[in-house]
């Protein structure tokens, strides 16, 4: 029983897959890269969650509201 050749729409499905899946590695490769850069800076981490926050005001603000 001889082995059946491979189809060329086979490889042309295969490089498409190789491709996807490159562009996706890449993606996942870049989204973690800046995950850890923004973790190591240190910088606090803040949601918006739609609450007033007094760090977020500016200070020329915050000095009239207080007169």
């Amino acid at each position: 029983m001889a082995l059946r050749t491979e189809h060329e729409i086979h490889q042309r499905r295969l490089g498409r897959n190789l491709g996807l899946g490159l562009v996706l590695a890449a993606f996942v490769v870049l989204v973690f890269g800046l995950t850890v850069v923004k973790v190591t800076r240190g910088d606090p981490m803040q949601a918006f969650d739609h609450s007033a926050r007094p760090e977020m005001v500016p200070a020329d603000a915050a000095q009239g509201a207080g007169q």
